[in-house]
């Protein structure tokens, strides 16, 4: 197990303490390239929790993302919304996505996210 990066914890938990979901990261983790923006964990749950409201098969897993947080302690994960995994020119999903990752399983990270392009 890895210790997490300090300085990346500190970014995560001043996303947390604004409540601002304007921070825009790229980060590798697991051989995976993310980039988007980060959100504060009860922003990202809620609008996880929404998506799946508005899903007649998904909808009694809303209520797992609306449970309160423990919020104890420095964050652990990175809260990506409007984010997508870049496999060479392409960003998945086109529309972006909601990721949850791990910040000690983050081996690279970068301020700002990265666009694609086919030209």
């Amino acid at each position: 197990m890895s210790k997490p990066d300090e300085l990346l914890v500190d970014v995560a938990a001043l996303v947390e303490s604004g409540h601002s979901n304007q921070m825009s990261l790229t980060v590798v983790a697991g051989g995976a390239v993310i980039t988007g923006r980060l959100a504060p964990e009860v922003v990202w749950r809620q609008r996880v929790s929404e998506v799946l409201a508005d899903s007649a098969r998904l909808r009694d897993f809303s209520a797992v993302f609306t449970a309160a947080t423990h919020g104890e302690g420095p964050p652990t994960h990175l809260h990506f919304h409007v984010a997508r995994i870049l496999q060479g020119s392409v960003g998945i999903p086109e529309t972006g996505g909601m990721y949850r990752v791990a910040i000690k399983d983050v081996s690279a990270w970068t301020m700002g996210d990265f666009s694609y392009s086919d030209h």
